[in-house]
């Protein structure tokens, strides 16, 4: 069944189809679309249920189903309305029935760009809330305060500001600011959730900066909020403070690598510069070992991805050190190390070269060096070594190997 046969016998029955969402957005501001959402009007969920019993419903607390058009299986929703009744994003009465209106069902959603529908069979194109010409100003606009009844909306609103390079409306980010508490119902999965997809921009600093001006950084995330302010050295950090110099990194590291555990290396990797006493600044002496801590306990709120947490652990330890190590047998063990961490070199390097604008020379060529490191067998050991003494005949070995290759 094509799209317009479906439209067609939605129509027959009494009913209308529409286009909505993501997809009508998407084409708008001349992007490729991903998967399309279609929205059924005044019809009945019984007579629906009668004329395409192949359809699977998968809504649980209003009617959406599976439908397979165009030769893919697409969602199918009914028009509904909402009303907040509780906390979280479960508060709320959903009605859904044949007398509501396209324009009803537009009105619930978040923002004005993704309450745009395209109606199958007219070919038209309605947008009541003007989001055709938010979509054309590079805007991201709430349609009503509604739009405070679910917190997550607001870090949607701070994601799709990075994801699409838009700004965000006075209006909306005060609006954003009233799911503040809210944000204390919400699991932390769908907050993790926006940030995985913010880290997935091009410009994820965006996504932190659009939500300390809504003044939800330091609820949702206070470890990168605790970085304003604190101030560095000007000769090494002109960019600014320790939250500047964050996002510039973060940023950089983007434009290097689509690893997302990399990307939140370089977002953490200056964390414990946040905990720094005033009167230590602008040196944020003993930031490393403060800053496992912080992550550590960032990883209590929300559980982090594996890869996540030891890459971040990792980068936060041995940041400062890669550039300054001087000393033979130190180079051999973090490159080791690294060889070890889920991050892997690639991945080291990515937050070395945007922290420090340049790599060490050991880092720069560690695949000469690591291989002569495993030039180095256990088979070539002395008879008479035994024990835990062939770890430490190897280890030497290894440092001798290395110093040679660097002479």
């Amino acid at each position: 069944m094509n799209e317009v046969d479906f439209a067609n016998k939605i129509a027959s029955l009494g009913g209308r189809a529409y286009i909505v969402g993501g997809w009508m957005r998407d084409i708008l501001r001349d992007y490729p679309p991903k998967d399309k959402d279609y929205m059924i009007c005044h019809l009945k969920e019984a007579t629906f249920k009668e004329n395409f019993p192949e359809a699977k419903r998968i809504g649980k607390s209003f009617p959406v189903y599976l439908l397979n058009i165009d030769g893919k299986n697409c969602e199918v929703a009914f028009a509904r309305k909402e009303k907040k009744a509780g906390h979280g994003y479960k508060g709320f009465e959903t009605t859904c029935d044949e007398k509501i209106t396209l324009e009803e069902d537009l009105y619930r959603r978040d923002t004005t760009m993704n309450a745009i529908a395209y109606d199958i069979l007219s070919e038209k194109i309605l947008d009541p809330y003007n989001g055709l010409e938010d979509i054309k100003k590079k805007r991201i606009k709430a349609i009503s305060n509604h739009f405070a009844d679910d917190p997550v909306r607001a870090l949607r609103a701070a994601r799709q500001a990075s994801e699409f390079n838009f700004t965000v409306t006075k209006n909306t980010l005060d609006l954003m600011y009233k799911c503040k508490d809210e944000f204390f119902y919400e699991p932390q999965e769908r907050i993790f959730d926006e940030l995985k997809k913010a880290l997935s921009t091009e410009y994820p600093s965006k996504f932190f900066r659009v939500l300390e001006q809504a003044n939800l950084l330091e609820v949702l995330f206070p470890e990168i909020h605790a970085l304003i302010g604190k101030t560095q050295p000007e000769y090494f950090h002109p960019e600014g403070d320790a939250f500047e110099h964050t996002m510039e990194i973060v940023d950089l590291i983007a434009g290097m690598t689509s690893d997302l555990a990399v990307r939140f290396a370089g977002l953490v990797h200056d964390i414990g510069k946040g905990a720094t006493p005033l009167e230590m600044l602008p040196h944020h002496y003993g930031h490393e070992r403060i800053g496992e801590n912080i992550l550590l306990k960032w990883n209590e709120r929300m559980t982090l991805p594996k890869k996540w947490l030891q890459g971040g652990l990792f980068v936060i330890k041995e940041h400062m050190r890669a550039g300054r190590l001087k000393k033979i047998s130190k180079i051999v063990d973090l490159l080791l190390d690294v060889e070890k961490n889920p991050l892997g070199f690639e991945g080291f390097n990515c937050v070395i070269l945007a922290d420090s604008k340049g790599l060490p020379y050991y880092l720069a060529d560690y695949k000469s060096y690591l291989k002569k490191l495993h030039d180095v067998s256990i088979k070539d050991c002395p008879k008479d070594i035994k024990g835990k003494k062939i770890g430490d005949w190897i280890r030497q070995q290894r440092i001798k190997v290395f110093s040679q290759e660097a002479e």
